[in-house]
Formats: structure tokens, C-alpha cells, sequence
């Protein structure tokens, strides 16, 4: 009888594992179904065009003709390329002059915001708001307006006693600095994170600085500061990586040629031209993946030198 029972309890034992591995492999297929429209996406809206991208940098096509296949050419063209360089030149400039600038003029809002003025909501739309219309042509071309010959920024000098003013957007020398200008107005989006940064540093810090003679200012430095620098680290990376990929305000104020003397011909500009303007597609999908490295590259250099400032809990 034990034998037999045995025997019972190992078939039933088995007959539980069948079901289990059934359930299993529905559960499985269940999860495969869930993630299919995102694996599609991956392969027909990003893993594919980037292979195909990839592919079309080492031909020569224009987009009239079957791709030519030439290899490493295309990137070997870009050494003796002085346009390519300038706007390079010209995206730096605009990166490392405007983001600092932006990311400054967003903690210090953000710092007057959470002091807990009435109205909270109110200003924290307000200033949120150029983000969302910085990028767009209409803020563009009433850009192009208000630093234009007759624009506002003239009219005001002019009221000032300031005569002869130059054309802002037309001159090579302030050129680029409009679109800085417009780049650091456009600082609501890191300013709503900074602040919601900052409502998490514990109050009981402040409160033990202040006993202990601590001013504003230093509790702002040895405190606020290394308190947040992971939100910062954070504003930092996004918006370095936002600034290189700006296209819409150089084109716009620009008229698409890349302003005067090539003084707003930004990379992606200059991207844009050579693909849709010259129909030389090979050489601008090898921009592209030189524009996703140089990208890439610096995102890397942010993490690597985050370990020397950025504090966390641990």
C-alpha cells in the first residue's frame, strides 16, 4: 500500500508541475503580447531607421539614385569640411554659453518660488510656460521681430537715447546671442524640477545652520547645494543634450541659411541643408551618428565627473 500511495503522490505531484508550467508559459505569452507594440516601435520607429541610418553614411545617395556604397568616405569628408566645423563651433558656443546661464537663472527662481509666496501656482505656469513655447516658429519669428531692425529691443534703445542700433539677428556678432537669449528664457522646465528638488531638503537642516549662526547664504552653499546636486546633475545632462539637438530658433531667425556669415549655422542646421537642401544624404545620416557620438561622449563625461560633486543619501 505505501508503494501504491507513493506512486499516486509523485503522479500528482507531476500533474501539479504540468499545470504550473502551463501557467507559466501563459503568463509568458501574456507579458510577449503586452510588450509587442513596444518591441515594435523599437524596431520599426528607432533599431531599424538607425541601422538604416548607419547604412546610408557609408554611400553616396541622393535620394534621386540607389545608394552608392564608398565606405568611411563620407566621415573622412567631414576632416576638410570648414562649414561642418564652424557650425560645431557655433553649437558649442551656444551649449556651453546658454545651458550654465539657463540652469542659473532656474535655481535662482526656483529658490524665490519656494520661499512660499502666495500664488505658488500661478507663477510656477508662468514660467513654465516659455518651455513650452520656446521651441515652437510662432516664439521663433516674434524673436526674429523683437531683435529685428525696427523691433521692440531698438525702439526701447532708441527711447533710452540709444541711436543706430544694430539689427540684432543680422549682425554676425550678436547673431548667436539671440538665440542664447532665447535659450536661457526657455529655463521653466529645469526650474519646476529644481523646485521640486528643493521642497525635499529636509527643514530641520536649515533650522540646526541657523542655530548654529549660519547666514542665507551660507546655508544656500553648504547646504541647498549638495543637497540638490543630483537634480542638478539631472538639469545638467538633459539640457546639454537638448541645446545640441536645437534646430527650429536657428533656422527660423535665421531664414534657414544659417544667419550672417554662418554665425547661427548650427550643426543640426547644417545637417538639415546638406540632407534636404544639397540631396547629399550619405554624408548627412554620417553627421547624424557624429552629432548622436559627440552627444554620447558628453552625456559619458557628465556621469564620470558626477562621482566628484554629486551627493546622494548613501
Amino acid at each position: 500500500m505505501s508503494a501504491l500511495g507513493e506512486l499516486r503522490r509523485l503522479r500528482s505531484a507531476k500533474g501539479g508541475t504540468t499545470v504550473a508550467s502551463k501557467a507559466a508559459k501563459q503568463e509568458e505569452r501574456a507579458a510577449y503580447l503586452f510588450l509587442l507594440p513596444w518591441l515594435a516601435g523599437l524596431v520599426l520607429i528607432t533599431a531599424g531607421p538607425m541601422a538604416i541610418s548607419f547604412y546610408i553614411s557609408l554611400t553616396d545617395y541622393n535620394l534621386l539614385q540607389a545608394p552608392e556604397f564608398v565606405g568611411l568616405q563620407n566621415y573622412l569628408d567631414m576632416l576638410g569640411d570648414d562649414r561642418l566645423q564652424n557650425s560645431l563651433r557655433v553649437t558649442f558656443v551656444y551649449v556651453f554659453v546658454s545651458v550654465p546661464i539657463q540652469l542659473a537663472a532656474a535655481l535662482a527662481i526656483a529658490v524665490l518660488l519656494n520661499r512660499g509666496m502666495k500664488g505658488l501656482a500661478f507663477y510656477r505656469s508662468v514660467y513654465y510656460l516659455p518651455s513650452l513655447l520656446g521651441g515652437s516658429v510662432a516664439i521663433a519669428v516674434l524673436w526674429r521681430t523683437l531683435f529685428g531692425s525696427d523691433g521692440i529691443v531698438n525702439r526701447g534703445l532708441a527711447v533710452l537715447g540709444v541711436e543706430n542700433a544694430p539689427s540684432w539677428v543680422a549682425d554676425p556678432s550678436t547673431a548667436l546671442g539671440t538665440l542664447i537669449i532665447l535659450n536661457v528664457w526657455t529655463f521653466g522646465a529645469p526650474m519646476v524640477i529644481f523646485l521640486a528638488g528643493l521642497r525635499q531638503v529636509p527643514a530641520s537642516l536649515y533650522e540646526a545652520a541657523s542655530v548654529d549662526g549660519a547666514g542665507r547664504w551660507r546655508q544656500f552653499t553648504r547646504i541647498t547645494l549638495p543637497v540638490i546636486t543630483p537634480i542638478i546633475f539631472f538639469n545638467v545632462v538633459l539640457q546639454i543634450i537638448h541645446a545640441f539637438q536645437a534646430f527650429t530658433q536657428a533656422f527660423i531667425v535665421s531664414g534657414g541659411s544659417g544667419g550672417p556669415s554662418d554665425s547661427t549655422m548650427f550643426f543640426t542646421l547644417y545637417l538639415y541643408q546638406t540632407g534636404f537642401g544639397n540631396f547629399q544624404m550619405g554624408y548627412a545620416s554620417a553627421m547624424a551618428w557624429v552629432l548622436l557620438i559627440i552627444i554620447a561622449a558628453f552625456t559619458a563625461i557628465n556621469f564620470w565627473a558626477s562621482r566628484f560633486w554629486v551627493f546622494y543619501d548613501d
